[in-house]
């Protein structure tokens, strides 16, 4: 992970990060971050290995308390392992997010702890470092999210679903000239019921909307290398596929190009006829690179969903944050895991604003 870093910061991003940030050495067995504590700081990690637990779903939370309390440390699974390179506190530069994971030290290790205020002063002031560093963060964050993948499999996660419904993220974050380009250089395509928008483990040449419609993920038990899957015949192909997620109307396909990970083994095919808006990858990617402030903004959404992504597996697993229930006595101490802010809710009002604009401006209403 060492080379994501140094591709992706510049020497003044990296001098500003020394200059503010104090290196501090770990010994074995310390918890860096604890699965649903505020973190207060953004970790990088320069030397050493960590291990990502997520709590055992059978112990009660007031044991946890009480465990933390009297100095003893929870037992939990460990579902991947950090290495040189990784930067840790899964979104430390959005307020609402919690951990949902426990960050544990393997051995001996170095980190260069950056405090939040500061990166978050830093990330609104210069919006080139901004694009630099959210884009690394999601491109770490999409290789973590498939590394559990490949441990855990599909199976595990069937059904899951994100917190936040990327449209009210989405379009909250992104500006209105934003959304005029994207309308401006998209297609708007009809897709017929049972196409195929996305082979699995092929090339990716567009980003896609969903306006309209139902479009299903599915995955195969295929053992085959993702290159001779690529390469093998669609037709015919006798190999049983499995539903495991569905998007619909404001949920985005096809970003996977954007964080340098590889074509998803997963298949994208509509479940009813449904309208998307299609970009350009080609498009796209040369927006990025001559747009910062543009740049910016779409690689935080990225950052902020795969984040979101990888807290949907951990409460798919029955593990995860607090999370208030009907009939249940709220305590004014705790803060719940589905609890919305009023910041939250004026987002999705201008979400669902923006959402519509763009569906008048294409002609669908």
């Amino acid at each position: 992970m060492t080379e994501v870093l140094l591709k992706e910061l510049t020497n003044s991003d990296i001098d500003w990060m020394l200059a503010i940030g104090s290196r501090e050495e770990v010994a074995a067995g310390t918890v860096l971050i604890r699965q649903g504590q505020p973190v207060n700081a953004l970790y990088v990690l320069l030397d050493g290995a960590m291990s990502v637990l997520i709590a055992q779903a059978d112990q009660n939370p007031l044991g946890r308390a009480f465990s933390i309390l009297e100095g003893g440390e929870m037992t939990g699974r460990e579902i991947t392992r950090l290495s040189s390179g990784e930067m840790l506190g899964e979104i430390p530069f959005l307020k609402s997010y919690l951990p949902s994971t426990t960050i544990k030290a393997l051995k001996k290790s170095l980190v260069l702890s950056i405090p939040q205020q500061q990166l978050a002063q830093k990330l609104q002031q210069d919006v080139s470092f901004a694009a630099h560093l959210y884009r690394a963060s999601a491109i770490l964050l999409a290789k973590r999210v498939e590394q559990i993948f490949s441990q855990l499999g599909h199976s595990t996660v069937v059904l899951s679903q994100p917190q936040l419904r990327e449209i009210l993220f989405v379009f909250a974050e992104l500006r209105d000239s934003d959304i005029d380009w994207l309308v401006a250089v998209g297609n708007v395509d009809r897709i017929a019921a049972g196409t195929v928008l996305i082979q699995g483990n092929r090339p990716i040449e567009a980003l896609y909307i969903v306006l309209d419609g139902k479009v299903a993920l599915r995955a195969t038990d295929d053992d085959r290398s993702p290159l001779e899957r690529a390469f093998s015949s669609l037709e015919g192909s006798d190999t049983p596929e499995r539903e495991f997620a569905r998007l619909s109307r404001g949920d985005i396909i096809g970003e996977t190009p954007f964080v340098e990970a590889p074509p998803p083994s997963v298949t994208f095919k509509a479940l009813e006829d449904s309208i998307v808006l299609s970009i350009p990858r080609s498009r796209l990617a040369a927006k990025l690179l001559n747009d910062v402030g543009f740049a910016a903004r779409f690689y935080r959404v990225l950052a902020v969903l795969l984040a979101d992504k990888q807290q949907a597996i951990v409460s798919r697993l029955g593990y995860g944050r607090v999370s208030y229930s009907k009939d249940q006595s709220l305590d004014e101490n705790s803060q719940y895991g589905n609890e919305l802010s009023s910041d939250f809710l004026a987002q999705v009002v201008l979400a669902g604003a923006r959402f519509d604009w763009m569906l008048k401006r294409i002609r669908l209403h």
